[in-house]
């Protein structure tokens, strides 16, 4: 059997940002009509690597050649020309502009140099179609969901006729049906002839769609082989260059009561919210988005004023918090989905750790060198290195900004921990790092309550995951009982959202 013609070729390509040597000498074959995988942990070069390709970072050394034509960076015709498009992980859509509008960008159709409107329309319409999407051609990109955003950059790629699709990160902000239906989307394209190349975190998802797979570490490309060549296991290995070990948790879960929360409701029409919540356990919220976790979670922190019902916490009764410095004098913490809430980019992380902590009575001279050891002694306890608690946090990978902010929230040793998506667009081993955290928090006898997409993650740590659909709680699934696995708990979820929507 005849391997199918080279799609994209890089060849010795090298790059240097200022004195971080971020590519080493790469050189890459992509089959044409294949999904290609790059993987590796936080600065390990993937990305740099797709940026390349793209044309949006120029190599210092090194040539990348597309279907045979060398390629230019930071041209952007050149690059439509050679048939690239590339969906980044921050999107490029234009808010004020429709979703056909958007789709077109670049690559206006006209007729004797004018726009043609109908000639638009139509093929917008041909692409959803073609496709299965259902797309408003009218609304607004600002009004989309992130995964109809996301559908709309692709539909660019292929509305310009695009051979090659780069993605980075492409299922990061996407619930699991959302997940479900880029897959089937991307599939679609392959079937079609296009070639695509992606990076990911989620290995799940490598597994499952690419055909091969390149491993980067250090910036230099460490493994390539067929997917069929890799287990999860043999892959993680690679990645970060030895055994990475999720810790076996030990429950810690007590019959001592953190927090008692009763007939909470978050919104209109949505029955009224009930749980107990013990000293040293972890409980697991999940449902299909739109479930109303994240938000039950945000009313607890006082983000959602609209929201009422009665609250215990280490058996004292407690207004509702109807602000998060309401939240936080109960002794409640949340660290957000979005780390850059949580955390002042522009500062390190020292100075994250102690913002808020100097009270107006605190001495006019601060000892900036006990704070920076304070931060020092304690990052370790997360995973984090305490060369780098002067790096300023938003030049920080996601996994290290995690860490940051947990260790931030733990000094201040809340009573309960509310953590929304804590691995979130960050590498394999920085996850095992966060997870073994969540452990110890609770180890050292606060609650603490997690959402996750990712389903596996919440059953590894969790004493039990509440189920939610339509803004209420529909199950409660107990570590060791019969039910708890992945396939039962989505089952669970699935059948409340379709039995809610009758």
């Amino acid at each position: 059997m005849s391997l199918a013609p080279i799609a994209v070729r890089c060849e010795g390509v090298d790059k240097s940002f200022g004195a971080t040597h971020a590519v080493k000498h790469v050189s890459l074959d992509v089959r044409e009509g294949s999904i290609h995988a790059l993987v590796g942990e936080n600065g390990a070069g993937k990305s740099t690597v797709l940026g390349v390709i793209s044309g949006r970072v120029a190599p210092d050394t090194g040539s990348v050649s597309v279907f045979g034509e060398q390629i230019r960076g930071g041209h952007p015709t050149d690059l439509r020309n050679a048939g690239i498009a590339t969906i980044y992980q921050e999107l490029t859509m234009v808010p004020a502009l429709t979703a056909e509008e958007n789709v077109f960008l670049g690559h206006l159709p006209a007729r004797r140099g004018l726009l043609d409107v109908r000639a638009r329309r139509r093929r917008f319409l041909e692409i959803c179609e073609d496709f299965g999407l259902s797309i408003q051609p009218e609304v607004p990109a600002r009004e989309l969901s992130v995964s109809q955003q996301q559908m709309v950059e692709i539909m660019r790629g292929v509305a310009a006729q695009a051979r090659v699709l780069l993605l980075d990160e492409p299922s990061a902000a996407l619930a699991e049906r959302e997940r479900e239906t880029l897959h089937e989307l991307l599939f679609t394209l392959q079937r079609r002839g296009s070639t695509i190349v992606f990076v990911s975190h989620n290995l799940d998802e490598v597994m499952g769609l690419a055909d091969r797979i390149t491993v980067m570490r250090d910036g230099a490309l460490v493994a390539d082989a067929d997917t069929n060549d890799w287990t999860k296991k043999s892959l993680i290995n690679r990645m970060v260059g030895h055994d990475v070990d999720f810790d076996e948790r030990q429950s810690t879960r007590t019959n001592d009561l953190v927090a008692k929360i009763t007939d909470v409701t978050v919104r209109p029409n949505a029955h009224p919210i009930s749980m107990d919540i013990r000293r040293g356990e972890i409980v697991g919220l999940w449902g299909l988005v739109g479930s109303g976790r994240t938000s039950f979670l945000k009313s607890l922190a006082g983000l959602m004023p609209s929201s009422a019902g009665s609250l215990e916490i280490d058996g004292q009764r407690a207004a509702w918090p109807g602000n998060p410095r309401d939240s936080q004098a109960l002794g409640i913490a949340l660290l957000p989905e979005d780390r850059r809430r949580g955390l002042v980019m522009q500062m390190d992380s020292v100075d994250n750790h102690w913002i808020g902590r100097h009270g107006p009575y605190s001495p006019s001279r601060i000892n900036r060198g006990h704070e920076e050891g304070v931060v020092k002694e304690a990052a370790p306890r997360f995973g984090f290195a305490p060369s780098r608690v002067r790096t300023p946090v938003g030049q920080l990978s996601g996994g290290n900004q995690q860490k940051a902010l947990l260790s931030k929230w733990a000094a201040r040793k809340p009573k309960l921990f509310l953590v929304d998506e804590p691995t979130r667009g960050i590498d394999v081993g920085a996850k095992a790092e966060v997870l073994n955290s969540l452990g110890r928090l609770a180890a050292d006898g606060a609650g603490v309550v997690v959402t996750s997409s990712e389903l596996e993650e919440v059953l590894g740590v969790c004493d039990r995951v509440l189920v939610f659909s339509r803004g209420s709680v529909v199950g409660e699934v107990p570590r060791g009982g019969a039910e708890f696995s992945v396939e039962s708990i989505l089952q669970l979820g699935f059948r409340a959202g379709e039995e809610d929507a009758l």
